[in-house]
């Protein structure tokens, strides 16, 4: 397991991340551009789901090439990593199951959300966060399944608007999971500092 520990935190492959996820970041907000077009300003911030995420941890990278921790940003990243990486794998099958198609984006999403929950789990080790920020971003991300499916502010996948309120209720489960996540990285973290 050191060696995993050692590779992960190597500097070059800091910086080989950090590049791949503002790449992914970036077409990220770019996919989510027809749906921002005719969104409420308000609701802004809390439309683009997967690639907040991934700012998020775009963030965290460019502290640990600082050799520091942001403590906040962490607990963000690792809840809506999980959240939106299972969540937009699990959608994007659903759609193939559904409509019997996927076009190739939907397998690159399926990858690439699949990459965001393992990289956010894989650097979870190294998050220095405590009990209050895992609040605070549970809140934040409780609070955007309430833009989302209250009012319906959701991410569009063609074929499943039928199963909105299934979708919906998913969603909210897979939130407190991902929160549960970030809840047992930091108590098993207080447990070994003691």
């Amino acid at each position: 397991m050191n060696y995993l520990t050692a590779y992960l935190m190597d500097r070059r492959f800091l910086w080989l991340l950090l590049i791949v996820n503002i790449v992914g970041t970036i077409y990220g907000y770019y996919w989510y551009l027809p749906q921002l077009d005719v969104t409420p300003l308000i609701f802004v911030p809390f439309v683009p789901d997967s690639p907040t995420a991934s700012l998020f941890f775009v963030f965290v990278l460019i502290a640990f090439i600082r050799y520091k921790n942001y403590p906040l940003i962490e607990a963000l990243a690792l809840i809506t990593l999980i959240k939106y990486g299972v969540w937009a794998v699990v959608m994007n099958l659903l759609t193939l199951k559904v409509t019997g198609y996927l076009p190739w984006q939907g397998y690159m999403l399926i990858a690439s959300h699949g990459a965001m929950a393992v990289q956010g789990v894989l650097y979870a080790k190294f998050y220095r966060f405590k009990l209050w920020h895992v609040l605070a971003a549970a809140a934040w991300t409780l609070h955007n399944d309430v833009i989302d499916y209250v009012f319906m502010q959701y991410p569009k996948y063609p074929g499943l608007e039928l199963y909105v309120r299934e979708i919906g209720y998913f969603t909210f489960w897979l939130s407190l999971f991902s929160i549960g996540a970030a809840m047992y990285v930091c108590l098993k973290a207080k447990r070994e500092s003691e």
